[in-house]
């Protein structure tokens, strides 16, 4: 061995040593990756899927799939999740019903500490309550002092027993002391339809679903349920601005692995996922479906997670809210 093949071993040897396991190494060997998403296509979480995966396809470097499984409130999805290798190769766009379902059903359908790893938070997306746009109610008091005034003559849509925009409300009622008329449908697209067929007085939905007929003149939001205005709302005020301090109920999604899920790869994963949320092009693309960019550790998703299932948990026994 010459000098110099001597000082290329000694090179290769420093640069084998200094590299992380996944550094250069592909995800589940290569095989194109699933995102699991519990809802039709089309909806919110479809689509933050889709803008997400797409970025991720170009950083992994490998091909990233949407794979739409609907059905039982997400949990045919999250079984397939469950049953998946913990290689990376099956990850899930999960949503507020991760957390709600094993309280809403019963038995659990899965153990969140024993069957979940959490990987990064996503993003938000507010949960509005909007009424027609000649509705006798011009502003949110107006329409909350009509509840009040007559107890469960106010009726509200949702999509579906147990659904975020659901347990939103429930929460507020429990919090302003109203008695509504809950009225459950199969998709959010159902309850809007009977809105504006003058079936129901109100309906709770996130605010992707209610923007085109705001925007068409038909249908007018009250009040978001996040912190801060929202961005394709910015003049509805929140309810915490409408007299209810501290209150907060929106969509949060976020991605999750199988359990087993190896610690480098759950850090290579959230990596990646960072940085595409960082992307000019994501943040806008997740803006037009009515949400925000959340970045954060994979510790404050999995303590989020941790917090709305001990909320969600007092909430449906107090209000004994079954599934559909």
């Amino acid at each position: 061995m010459d000098r110099r093949q001597a000082l290329g071993g000694i090179a290769a040897l420093a640069a084998g040593l200094g590299a992380t396991p996944l550094t250069h190494a592909q995800v589940a060997g290569g095989k194109p990756v699933r995102i699991l998403v519990g809802y039709a296509a089309g909806g919110a979480v479809d689509i933050i899927a889709r803008t997400l995966g797409q970025q991720l396809q170009t950083s992994l470097g490998q091909p990233v799939v949407i794979e739409n499984k609907p059905g039982a409130g997400t949990n045919l999805a999250m079984r397939a999740l469950i049953d998946s290798p913990p290689d990376g190769s099956t990850l899930m766009l999960a949503a507020n019903a991760l957390a709600a379902n094993v309280s809403l059903y019963q038995p659990p359908p899965y153990d969140l500490g024993r069957d979940v790893t959490s990987v990064s938070l996503v993003g938000r997306v507010p949960v509005v309550l909007a009424v027609s746009a000649t509705a006798e109610w011009p502003h949110f008091n107006a329409w909350l002092a009509a509840a009040r005034a007559r107890p469960r003559s106010v009726t509200y849509a949702t999509p579906g027993n147990g659904s975020t925009p659901h347990l939103a409300v429930e929460l507020f009622t429990h919090t302003a002391g109203v008695d509504l008329v809950h009225v459950p449908y199969k998709g959010g697209s159902q309850a809007i339809n009977d809105l504006l067929g003058g079936h129901v007085q109100a309906v709770a939905v996130n605010a992707l679903e209610v923007q085109p007929h705001v925007k068409s003149g038909k249908l007018r939001v009250l009040a978001v349920m996040t912190p801060r205005r929202s961005g394709i709302f910015p003049d509805v005020p929140t309810v915490a601005e409408l007299g209810f301090p501290g209150f907060e109920a929106s969509v949060w999604y976020g991605i999750i692995g199988p359990r087993g899920l190896p610690a480098p790869l759950v850090t290579r994963l959230h990596g990646d996922i960072q940085r595409a949320l960082g992307v000019d092009d994501v943040k806008q693309r997740l803006a037009s479906a009515g949400g925000e960019v959340v970045p954060g550790s994979t510790d404050m998703f999995a303590a989020l997670v941790a917090s709305e299932r001990t909320r969600y948990e007092k909430l449906i026994r107090a209000a004994r809210i079954q599934p559909d």
